[in-house]
Parts: C-alpha cells; sequence; structure tokens
C-alpha cells in the first residue's frame, strides 16, 4: 500500500523529461517537468479511495492538519478523513513550492525561466495532475476537490476526462472571471510588472525580489478575498476621534488603523513563502479560464454518455463577492449542459467572504463530508 508522507516534507517527481516533454495547450513543449505532492492516509487494496486535492493561487502541497492550508477539512476524522481516504495534493504546475514554474532553472540557459517560461492554461495544470496519477498507478479518484483556483482546476479535469472523477466539488469557484475580477488581477500584475526590482522577470540573476510590487498585490488581493462585513467588525476603526495629524509627514502616512497594520502583517508573511513570477502567472492563468466557451462535443456514442454517474457539488459562500453564487449557478448549468445529471449547488451562509473556503464556518465541512459519503 502507498503511505502517507510526513506533513513537513513533500515527495519530489519529474513526470515529463526534455526527451518526453510536456505539451502545453498553445503547442509549446516544457521539460522537465518536476512535481511536488503530498499524500495522507493510506491506498487500500482496490485503489478506489484516492481524493485529490486541488489548491488556490498562492497554495502548495501542505493541505493536511495540523498546519496545512486545507487543515479545516484535511485529516483524521475531519471530512476528508485521512484514516478513510488516501489524499494526494501537488503543487500545481507554474507554483513555487517544489513544483517547475517561472522560477525554475530553464536546462537550455541555467538561469531561471523567467519571463521566458511558457504561458499556462488551466488545462495544462490537470495534464500534469492527471500524469501524477499515473505515476501513482491510480487510474480513476474517488473525489477531486478545490477552491478558488483549485475548483476551476477541478471543474476542466471534469471536461477533459470525463469518468475519472467519481465526486467533483467545485467550491467557491468561477467558471469565468467578470471585468471586475479581471481588473483587480490586472492591479496586482501592475504592480509587480512596474517594481525596478522586477528587472523584466530576471530578478534572481540581479539578487533581487519586486517585494514592493509583490507586497502590494498581495494588499490587494487580500482584500477581494474578505467582506466588508467581517472586516468592520474585525478592524472598525476607534469610536473616539482621532487625534490631531502628526507634525511629520511620514508619521502620518505611515499605518496608523487596525486593518492597515493587519495588511502589512499579511504582505510580509506571503513575502516570506511566494514568488513573484508565479503569482503573474497563475493569476493570468485564471484570467483566460472560460471552459464553457467551446462547443460542446457530441458523445463519441449512445453508449458512451458524457455523465459516466459522476456527482458534481458546486458549492458558493453567501459573502463572498468575488466568486459568489451566480459564479456557481453558472458553472452547474455548463456542468449540465455537458452532460452531467447529478449537479447539486449549496450556497453556505458566511460573513468571511471568499476565504470562507479555507475556514471553520457552519454547515461547509458537514456539507463536504456528507458528499464524499454519499
Amino acid at each position: 500500500m502507498l503511505q502517507a508522507t510526513a506533513h513537513d516534507t513533500a515527495q519530489r517527481v519529474v513526470l515529463y523529461t526534455e526527451d518526453d516533454p510536456l505539451t502545453l495547450a498553445n503547442g509549446r513543449a516544457l521539460g522537465p517537468v518536476q512535481v511536488a505532492y503530498e499524500t495522507y492516509g493510506e491506498l487500500d487494496a482496490e485503489r478506489a479511495n484516492a481524493v485529490f486535492l486541488c489548491h488556490a493561487l498562492t497554495g502548495s502541497a501542505h493541505a493536511g492538519a495540523p498546519d496545512g492550508w486545507w487543515r479545516t477539512l484535511v485529516g483524521p476524522g475531519l471530512p476528508v478523513d485521512t484514516e478513510r481516504f488516501f489524499v494526494i495534493c501537488p503543487n500545481l504546475l507554474g507554483g513555487c513550492s517544489g513544483t517547475t514554474g517561472p522560477s525554475s532553472t530553464d536546462p537550455a540557459t541555467g538561469n531561471a525561466y523567467g519571463l521566458d517560461f511558457p504561458p499556462l492554461a488551466v488545462t495544462d495544470l490537470v495534464t500534469v495532475h492527471r500524469r501524477l496519477l499515473e505515476h501513482l498507478e491510480i487510474d480513476t479518484l474517488h473525489a477531486a476537490i478545490g477552491g478558488s483556483l483549485g475548483g476551476m482546476q477541478v471543474l476542466q479535469w471534469l471536461l477533459d476526462a470525463p469518468g475519472q472523477i467519481g465526486r467533483a466539488a467545485i467550491v467557491a469557484a468561477s467558471s469565468r472571471l467578470s471585468a471586475q475580477n479581471l481588473a483587480f488581477s490586472a492591479a496586482t500584475r501592475h504592480a509587480i510588472l512596474s517594481d525596478p526590482a522586477f528587472h523584466s522577470g530576471a530578478y534572481a540573476h540581479y539578487s533581487t525580489r519586486p517585494s514592493r510590487g509583490l507586497s502590494t498585490a498581495r494588499r490587494v488581493g487580500h482584500i477581494t478575498y474578505l467582506a466588508e462585513s467581517s472586516m468592520e467588525a474585525r478592524f472598525a476603526r476607534p469610536s473616539e476621534p482621532d487625534p490631531a495629524p502628526p507634525a511629520d509627514a511620514r508619521e502620518w502616512l505611515s499605518s496608523r488603523y487596525p486593518v492597515e497594520t493587519y495588511l502589512d502583517h499579511q504582505a510580509e508573511t506571503f513575502l516570506a513563502r511566494f514568488d513573484a513570477l508565479s503569482y503573474l502567472w497563475l493569476s493570468r492563468v485564471m484570467d483566460g479560464f472560460d471552459p464553457f466557451a467551446a462547443p460542446i462535443a457530441p458523445p463519441p456514442s449512445a453508449s458512451a454518455p458524457l455523465d459516466h454517474a459522476v456527482q458534481a457539488l458546486v458549492l458558493s459562500f453567501s459573502s463572498d463577492w468575488r466568486f459568489g453564487a451566480a459564479h456557481s449557478r453558472r458553472i452547474a448549468e455548463g456542468l449540465r449542459r455537458h452532460g452531467v445529471q447529478h449537479v447539486t449547488e449549496l450556497e453556505i451562509e458566511s460573513a468571511l467572504g471568499h476565504d470562507s473556503f479555507l475556514l471553520e464556518v457552519p454547515g461547509y465541512q458537514d456539507a463536504i463530508a456528507q458528499f464524499l459519503a454519499d
């Protein structure tokens, strides 16, 4: 049986080589491609209890309890019960936590790829996930679960490989970004690209980092993950009047309100764990995602329906103004048009905004547990 890895150590495997490269959606070839991944629990004798986790924009392979990014869902006795399921979570293609991305070394030059790394699409991320399953000798998944960009990957997987996933949970995701979402993404990328330390993507060569740009991107992005009501509850201005402005403008312009110092902290911790190029690549991948734009291909035969008995849960949160219920409704409708008959839409009450999918929310964890058990 496959055994769980230690929670603080990802396994690494080269899934594509220069002689056997990954062919991307745009036709370019990429190799080698290394993937970092973690597993939790044990694979049963029938190899039928695998659950695949797809992470969001700034996630990693480290998902499970006690300190992973999805510690509210993944662990012993939790909804994605690692005493029952064999859980797989890779760092996605283009990332910066052990999987090949734009800051990896280009074998042709010996330097970081930088802006020479090829553009990606969500289907490329899924292609690598499926190759990882081949490496693990797993044909089908009991379930695949993803939030935000992770949910986009699960959706694309359903369309690319009908029948490989038994249950698909698509949480707080979108099948097509709105103009407002595109605008926020553009603002964050502009902050990085205009940082003098970016050096046209070659900042590793100059031993610099576009820290100002990346920290601004994190501040802007993080605001979109929160709901106004929860921000007000946590970071409301003091009720007493502001004191008179200080004599020095530098002090006056520095962080003085609780929400400002909170964003400062978020930016500081983000710089310690994430890379600017990966932020550019993965945010742009989200921008271009529109899997329902292409015409629906007819099933290959009357005896091969597209449904394959897959069950889909499309879940949103009431205060998520970034990827709210309207986005989930579009996903559900698109899946039904593609022949998926068992689609459940669920909106969970939460005051925590888009970040709800990472947090403890009444009804959310129970919904995932029930979906996996049914």
